[in-house]
């Protein structure tokens, strides 16, 4: 069901200056800050040659990251994204072998435009996973 990897999300305290290092320290592209007010972050994505990692940054206090970031000061790995051709029906499958899908278990558009939905962490190795939906290649 699942396909590539899309990225990993990180969250960290200073989006400038983490940006900043991906940039000068490791030499890779980043992109514009993009505000995520559905979300309550604010994100740039590192393009890497197979897959991107993204840094997520609290956007306004009730952001559901603040509480990750209370809690690691230092910010840390948030979520895996994985690609899926059909997102109504990865969420089907997934709740019907019990998965349990974070929000109102309907899609969002996420960052790149697309549909996403989050499942929760407990149903996933302690691991909060992000579906996106992406065209068939």
């Amino acid at each position: 069901m699942i396909g590539r990897l899309n990225h990993v999300a990180i969250v960290v305290p200073d989006l400038a200056a983490a940006a900043q290092m991906y940039q000068t320290s490791l030499g890779a592209v980043v992109t514009e800050q993009m505000q995520l007010p559905d979300h309550g972050v604010t994100t740039v994505f590192v393009e890497l040659p197979n897959t991107k990692i993204e840094l997520l940054h609290p956007l306004g206090e009730a952001s559901p990251i603040q509480n990750f970031l209370d809690n690691n000061p230092s910010g840390g790995m948030h979520h895996v994204c994985y690609e899926v051709t059909d997102i109504h029906a990865a969420i089907a499958h997934l709740v019907s072998d019990g998965a349990r899908v974070l929000g109102d278990g309907q899609p969002k558009t996420g960052a790149h435009g697309l549909p996403v939905v989050f499942l929760h962490p407990k149903d996933f190795c302690g691991t909060l996973v992000e579906l996106e939906e992406v065209k068939a290649a």
